[in-house]
């Protein structure tokens, strides 16, 4: 996940002063690797997922971090906590450039412009979003079709964690209308690292579906694998069509066709389950 960030621009009045803030805050932030040359997803490869960690020194935490990310989901682990509260989400349309970036292709729009969600109280804004097929993060052990991340960053420099993502599963069915947008500018780029200006993308066409939730604090899921991020799974699933799932694919290089990390140790972490109604049961 990619996590440049550029100043966020709200108003004439604060323009000045968020430039000079947001940009040392954005240099903290951790960046994943955009060369995807120097790794791949070839089970048994040498640059492989299990060797991620070798590779380079700041990469190490692909190998000995305890928070990495994905993981089983597993309702035996979950706990419900209805005192975390439904997701506030403030997205808004921008302009997007829609990227292949040979490992994945992403989505991206100037951080700040797109809009936030907020957690805990602080804003996160929304930077770039991409996809994994199959799915990285299993529930009860299964894979799903494909996976959405909504990465979002907050350059406030007190904020601990300041990195979270949005994850949305999939399941093979009907097409998703938000790729459906995008399909003929993925089709254009396939196998070969390039860009598309979109122009305006709403990213509130993506649709969450419910407002049950699983979260967690993990990590990235490419190198570098930063730990410290906040996940939140949206329990309900999409649809994506088989054809969709194809050319993401082939859009890719041949290395990353199955571009999914494999599902890492728990450890001692907690998993948490929001549901609005408490005495609901889990659907």
């Amino acid at each position: 996940m990619k996590n440049q960030s550029k100043p966020i621009l709200f108003s004439a009045f604060s323009l000045f002063l968020l430039l000079a803030l947001g940009s040392a805050a954005a240099s903290s932030i951790p960046v994943e690797a955009e060369d995807e040359r120097e790794f791949d997803y070839i089970p048994g490869s040498e640059k492989g997922p299990m060797h991620w960690g070798e590779l380079r020194k700041d990469w190490e935490a692909c190998k000995k971090g305890e928070m990495q990310s994905p993981i089983d989901l597993s309702s035996e682990r979950v706990q419900v906590m209805p005192k975390l509260g439904e997701i506030e989400r403030n997205h808004k349309p921008s302009n997007a450039t829609l990227k292949n970036r040979g490992h994945d292709i992403s989505l991206q729009w100037d951080t700040g412009n797109a809009g936030s969600i907020k957690i805990n109280g602080t804003e996160y804004f929304l930077q770039q979003c991409h996809w994994h097929s199959p799915s990285e993060h299993t529930i009860n052990g299964r894979r799903y079709a494909l996976e959405l991340h909504m990465v979002h960053v907050s350059t406030d420099p007190n904020v601990k964690n300041n990195i979270t993502v949005v994850g949305l599963l999939y399941k093979t069915g009907v097409p998703d209308a938000f790729l459906s947008k995008l399909m003929g500018s993925v089709w254009s780029m396939i196998d070969k690292e390039d860009e598309r200006k979109m122009g305006t993308i709403d990213p509130r066409e993506i649709k969450m579906g419910g407002k049950n939730y699983l979260r967690y604090t993990g990590s990235l899921t490419v190198p570098p694998c930063t730990e410290g991020v906040i996940w939140t799974i949206n329990k309900k699933m999409g649809t994506v069509s088989k054809d969709q799932i194809k050319l993401l694919r082939e859009a890719v290089h041949d290395y990353a066709e199955k571009n999914a990390r494999p599902v890492q140790q728990l450890n001692r972490r907690e998993i948490h389950f929001y549901q609005p109604n408490e005495a609901a049961t889990r659907n």
